[in-house]
């Protein structure tokens, strides 16, 4: 018998290693140290909070299409708040991540947590994996924290 409820390892993997951007964001952010020694192999739209930003925007409109893949598991009614619901992370961040001032670091942060209450929708109509949200739970954490980073220094 199988746990339903366990992050199936492939996941887990790809998941974990989705936050290293994210990680290295805010690594190249708090050390100026690593981050001087990075520009010399890489343009400074890898660097800092910069990366946060864009990476992070990619992964919003990404996760849009995970919940559309979701929504195609309802019917009637539900499927068309489902689909609807699974466009509102990547219109977030098309109209609200606008450049790389800490308001668009706000409201990229602000478009995870959105999209972490929707994954919860999605996990309450069945449509998402019940292991879904564990994942989704602890990558957000990880994912604030790092865009959080820039804010505070």
């Amino acid at each position: 018998m199988t746990d339903d409820r366990r992050i199936p390892r492939p996941a887990l993997i790809l998941g974990l290693a989705g936050l290293i951007p994210f990680l290295w964001s805010a690594a190249t952010h708090l050390s100026p140290a690593l981050s001087g020694w990075a520009v010399q192999w890489l343009s400074p739209m890898f660097l800092g909070a910069y990366v946060g930003l864009s990476y992070g925007t990619v992964i919003l409109s990404f996760m849009s299409g995970v919940l559309w893949g979701f929504a195609t598991k309802a019917e009637g009614g539900e499927a068309a708040v489902a689909y609807a619901l699974s466009v509102i992370p990547a219109l977030w961040v098309f109209f609200m991540v606008t450049d790389a001032s800490a308001n668009s670091t706000i409201f990229l942060a602000a478009g995870f947590v959105g999209l972490l209450l929707l994954d919860g929708m999605y996990a309450a109509w069945g449509l998402a994996p019940r292991w879904w949200l564990r994942l989704r739970v602890m990558l957000t954490v990880v994912v604030l924290a790092c865009l959080a980073i820039p804010l505070q220094v």
